[in-house]
């Protein structure tokens, strides 16, 4: 039987026993991967014994591949994801002084994994900065391509910054904007109606096909009215458009508001709630992070720019524990591309110490496990794992926050999930 996954009609054909590339990663990479190939092994055998059955193959990229091959990012490992479509990774040192800007970033790039997705939920026990964690159950989606990441930028006192300058001044009459010329960076952030669509319908369907009640468009776009406040309209545009029968928006809303008053707006709201219609509505980025805190259930599925969702990711992280536990996903829904990844750093100080929590990237394996349409394993993991924080048998990050917790080290911690599984 074919042991690679295909995609047909942008649904993914997957074989009882696909091969899944995997990177180790830098620093504690070595100590959380293997850990955490072993969790998610023991769940798929819980749900489908023999039937299924991951097949790990290891591809070099970091430090590990620079030692053995002169490279960060071997093209053999593009390769390997190209033609397995979904793999997954530990995390990646940035080299520093030259060669790659980002692993990460780079890997995004080049196989245009448009999406971001990281799931924010709180496991019961797991210490929280705020009164109610159990309310915050939230699906961000962050264009992973376009914006900051398109890395456009000129360094004050270099040539190419001056001939930027006199572009922006000469051909464009850009003058009392730029306060201080002489001594000013420029960067240029692109936000285009393309990318800004694909990511904004890949969030609607996800809301659709989970039945989840809201989609959240998070902007800026009161300051930068073309590049965010275009994300915005074009986030309602495409719904109205596409989506007309499953989605009512907030524009929608206000249109009735305006025309029939503020009662017909609200029943027509109640209406599509009733209905189980998504809601698209929006909110100003530095509104939203303050929401997020005080009225987390008013929000479900996000969907934002770049540098919005950077900031939007952590912060709802440490909400339910921080990043040590927050897993993440880069997806093109189109191509099938998909590469799930640890959210944290490198963290070489406690490398080979046994004190890094693999959590992170078990819970990425558990996305994984769903994008592959292998539900029940990825729920034998979740139910574990909330059975392993309940008991407070925790690794040291959470052991120093937790009264009364036993602390276990990265591979007696994966011990006690699969022992929970079974």
């Amino acid at each position: 039987m074919d042991k690679k996954i295909a995609i047909h009609n942008q649904r993914l054909v997957v074989p009882d026993k696909p091969v899944i590339p995997f990177i180790e990663g830098d620093g504690i990479g070595k100590d959380i991967s293997h850990p955490s190939q072993r969790v998610l092994d023991a769940a798929v055998e819980k749900a489908y014994g023999s039937q299924r059955k991951l097949i790990w193959k290891e591809v070099l990229a970091g430090q590990k591949a620079f030692r053995e091959t002169g490279s960060y990012l071997p093209n053999e490992t593009l390769e390997a994801f190209r033609e397995y479509l979904v793999g997954i990774k530990g995390p990646l040192e940035t080299p520093v002084g030259g060669g790659i800007r980002s692993l990460n970033v780079a890997l995004r790039q080049t196989l245009d994994l448009y999406v971001c997705l990281r799931p924010v939920r709180w496991f019961k026990g797991v210490p929280s900065p705020i009164r109610y964690p159990e309310l915050v159950d939230l699906h961000i989606f962050r264009e992973n391509t376009e914006d900051i990441y398109a890395g456009i930028e000129f360094m004050a006192g270099e040539e190419q910054t001056q001939k930027f300058y006199d572009f922006l001044v000469k051909e464009m009459g850009v003058t009392t904007q730029i306060r201080f010329p002489k001594s000013s960076s420029f960067g240029v952030k692109p936000v285009s109606k393309d990318g800004s669509e694909r990511l904004i319908r890949a969030a609607i369907q996800y809301a659709i096909e989970r039945q989840l009640p809201s989609v959240t468009l998070v902007h800026k776009g009161n300051i930068m009215k073309f590049t965010e406040g275009a994300f915005k309209n074009w986030g309602y545009d495409l719904a109205e458009k596409e989506f007309g029968g499953q989605v009512f928006t907030w524009r929608q809303y206000q249109q009735i508001e305006s025309g029939k008053g503020l009662l017909d707006a609200k029943k027509a709201l109640e209406q599509a709630q009733h209905d189980r219609k998504v809601i698209l509505k929006d909110v100003i980025t530095d509104a939203f992070l303050q929401e997020s805190l005080l009225h987390p259930y008013d929000h479900s599925v996000i969907a934002t720019l770049n540098l919005n969702g950077d900031y939007i990711s952590d912060q709802l992280a440490a909400m339910v524990g921080g990043i040590g536990i927050s897993p993440g996903a880069n997806i093109n829904y189109d191509s099938g591309y998909a590469i799930f990844e640890a959210t944290h750093g490198t963290a070489p100080t406690i490398a080979g110490t046994g004190k890094a929590n693999p959590s992170s990237l078990i819970l990425s394996g558990v996305m994984m496990l769903e994008y592959l349409g292998w539900n029940e394993a990825a729920e034998h993991i979740f139910d574990a794992m909330e059975h392993t924080f309940a008991k407070r048998r925790v690794t040291s990050d959470l052991h120093a926050m937790m009264e009364g917790a036993t602390l276990l080290s990265t591979t007696e911690f994966a011990d006690e999930i699969i022992r929970n599984i079974h």
